[in-house]
């Protein structure tokens, strides 16, 4: 069994006009730098794109939202671009906006087969109109639907040609639960290792989730916000 593909461009041939993408990461952290590249080159448009931000302004998301790609984003936090904000206060993109564990756990419950979960996070604000509410014992609940994707696009730290792949801290965020709630899964990693190279006890996303993978190149890793001790 050999998942191994040659690039980015390969695993994206069947991405098509309105699909949900489902991208992993945090902030700049763990992102699919050169997933994201090819889906700007492919020009595919009307997208739903789930991710925890929309990347910044030239980079990440970011760039899909530059050639008007995506046609809205489900998130938790927005607040590091500006051409994000201007495209939904003109209406250009639709925004949901979740808390973030509710996000979390929405992605969590679609990779479960969990149609839908109650969360006392959100009830009696904006988050909650037009949503189901429940009470139990004497504490008021939203009903949340749980989250799928057509596609998701993963970032490891390693991966194996089965498909098992190993994060490296921050990078874990929202990449493992992501892998389990796409119909196709694509994981690009910056070093392919040999069967066995892997300790399975801190294997993080067994290769059962993920239908391809390569080794992604040209890693920037950009910092959002560079913070240094004052001299």
């Amino acid at each position: 069994m050999d998942k191994r593909i040659a690039s980015a461009d390969v695993g994206i041939e069947k991405l098509r006009d309105g699909m949900t993408i489902l991208m992993g990461g945090f902030g700049l952290c763990g992102i699919p730098e050169n997933l994201i590249a090819a889906v700007r080159r492919t020009g595919t448009k009307d997208l739903t794109i789930v991710s925890n931000n929309a990347g910044v302004d030239g980079f990440g998301i970011g760039v899909l939202l530059e050639k008007r790609q995506v046609r809205k984003m489900v998130s938790t936090y927005v607040g590091e671009n500006k051409l994000f904000e201007q495209l939904v206060t003109s209406g250009e993109l639709q925004l949901e906006l979740n808390p973030q564990g509710t996000f979390a756990e929405r992605i969590r419950a679609g990779g479960a087969g969990i149609p839908a979960f109650y969360t006392p996070t959100g009830f009696g604000t904006m988050v909650a109109e037009g949503k189901e509410t429940r009470e139990f014992d004497g504490r008021q609940y939203v009903m949340e639907r749980g989250i799928r994707g057509d596609f998701a696009f993963i970032k490891a730290w390693k991966g194996d040609r089965w498909g098992n792949l190993i994060y490296r801290k921050t990078a874990r965020n929202f990449n493992p639960m992501m892998a389990t709630a796409a119909d196709y899964v694509i994981a690009e990693v910056e070093e392919l290792v040999e069967l066995g190279s892997l300790d399975p006890d801190n294997v993080h996303t067994p290769g059962i989730y993920v239908n391809a993978i390569f080794q992604g190149e040209k890693y920037e890793k950009r910092i959002e916000r560079r913070t240094v001790r004052k001299a």
